[in-house]
């Protein structure tokens, strides 16, 4: 399993690029890397999977709205 990120955005992302793009292909390693599409060279965050799943899960359910 490589520990190289692959970086992959949303299928919904459509809202002229501010967007965030994640890792997931590291979660097997014990983090799941989120960073800035428009900085792809600039900081990343990382989460523990089980945080990153519940908050994909919470966007999916309309917990958050704006």
């Amino acid at each position: 399993m490589t520990r190289e990120p692959r970086w992959t955005k949303s299928s919904h992302s459509s809202n002229g690029g501010n967007c965030v793009e994640a890792a997931t292909n590291l979660a097997a390693h014990g983090t799941v890397p989120v960073r800035d599409s428009k900085d792809p060279h600039g900081p990343t965050l990382t989460f523990e999977p089980t945080a990153w799943k519940a908050f994909v899960a919470s966007l999916k359910a309309g917990s958050f709205t704006t």
